[in-house]
Formats: structure tokens, sequence, C-alpha cells
């Protein structure tokens, strides 16, 4: 599992590892990766189980899986690289914006569920946005989730009336995707301010992973314009 060594000065790239049971799709997402300099598509998997056997052979920074594929499912296949590969950032990919699929995908643990009708532009923005330690939702998928919510949700309302309005608008960039070096730049604070909100509100609502804090914002409605 040991990545090659850099080679000169060049940054070094996002490894990308993906998923898809077919191999059109395949072809399409490496053609729109392969045009960022940024990113490497290392390797390829047709179903879950191979993905996982392809991970630790590879270990890539980022994991595109698709929801449905045959054999393991993404998900499943997330659960397993979450266990056996924890460094590696998950990204879902699928044709369904059904809340139970993207809800399981947040209880495992992934970083991003991104629809596969979106643009090109807006993989490679996932794809750099939870490399970066944040998370990435498809618009359609958060309007979905909040839609969802309509019934009064009391908890996370009671929860979010101990937050600073500050401390919302942190939790609100880390909900969206942002690193702490985005939020601090989008608020004009230091990012050294951003950690101690961060650290806050963590503390305020005992929510200690950012896929967590993404639900609570999801569920209490604080990014339901994204």
């Amino acid at each position: 599992m040991k990545r090659p060594s850099e080679v000169g000065q060049e940054p070094a790239r996002i490894r990308v590892l993906i998923a898809d049971d077919h191999a059109l799709v395949r072809e399409g997402l490496r053609y729109v990766l392969d045009a960022d300099p940024g990113i490497e598509v290392v390797a390829e998997a047709a179903n879950g189980r191979i993905a996982v056997e392809m991970a630790l052979q590879f270990a890539p920074d980022v994991v595109v899986l698709d929801i449905t594929m045959p054999e393991e499912t993404g998900l499943h296949a997330a659960a397993r690289l979450r266990e056996a590969l924890p460094s590696a950032r998950i990204l879902m990919l699928s044709m369904h914006d059904q809340t139970e699929y993207v809800r399981e995908g947040m209880r495992i643990g992934t970083h991003g569920y991104l629809l596969k009708d979106s643009a090109g532009e807006e993989l490679r923005a996932a794809i750099h946005a939870v490399h970066a330690g944040g998370t990435f939702f498809s618009p359609a998928v958060v309007k979905r989730l909040t839609a969802s919510e309509a019934a009064p949700v009391s908890a996370p309302q009671v929860q979010l009336e101990q937050l600073t309005p500050r401390e919302r608008d942190v939790l609100s960039g880390v909900a969206r995707g942002l690193t702490n070096k985005a939020i601090a730049a989008e608020l004009g604070i230091s990012r050294r301010t951003v950690e101690a909100h961060r650290e806050s509100l963590m503390r305020k609502l005992e929510i200690h992973s950012v896929a967590g804090l993404t639900r609570f914002a999801l569920e209490a409605g604080l990014v339901a314009d994204a």
C-alpha cells in the first residue's frame, strides 16, 4: 500500500480510483478527470469487491464509488474501505437521489454524494473538496434531503440555538465542503478563528466528524439553499 515516491518538484496529483460496472461510464469519468492536471486516475474497478482490492493495492487518495454495482454494492464496499483504508476519501456516485442511499452513506462515513447527471466540472470540484478534507453533496441531493425533513425536527433545532451566529456560519461552510482556509476567506476571519469556532461547535453539538456535522446541518436546514 505504499505510494510511489514523488519525482522532481511537480506538485503531487490527487490519486483517484473509479468504480462503476459500466465500461462506458468509467471511460467517461476518466476522460473528465484527465482534463484536470491535478488529478490522476490510478485504477478502475467494475464492482465493489474489485474496488476494495484495487484500493488496497494502489492506496488512492480518493475513491469514486457507484452505488449500484454487482457482486458488492458501492455502499458495502465503502464500509469495508472505511475500515481497511481509513486514509482514503470516499465519494459516492449514483443516478439515484433517494435520501436512504445518501443517509446510509453518511452513516458509513463517506465524504460526498454526487449524481451521475452532474457536470464534469462538478465531479472535479467534488474530488478536490473531499481530498482537501471537506465534503461535497450535489445541490439536488441537499434539496432532496432538506425536503424530506418537512416535519419539525426538534432536536437539531434546539441544538442549533446553542450556537452563536458565527459558529452557524462556520458549520454551514463545513457542510458545503469548504476547507477551514476557504471558510476563513468567505467570512473574512483568520483560519485559526475558524478552527476555534469549529472546535466550539463540535463540543456543543457533541459531534466530532465532518460527516456528522454535515448531516446535522442538513437536518437543521442550515444549508437548505445550497
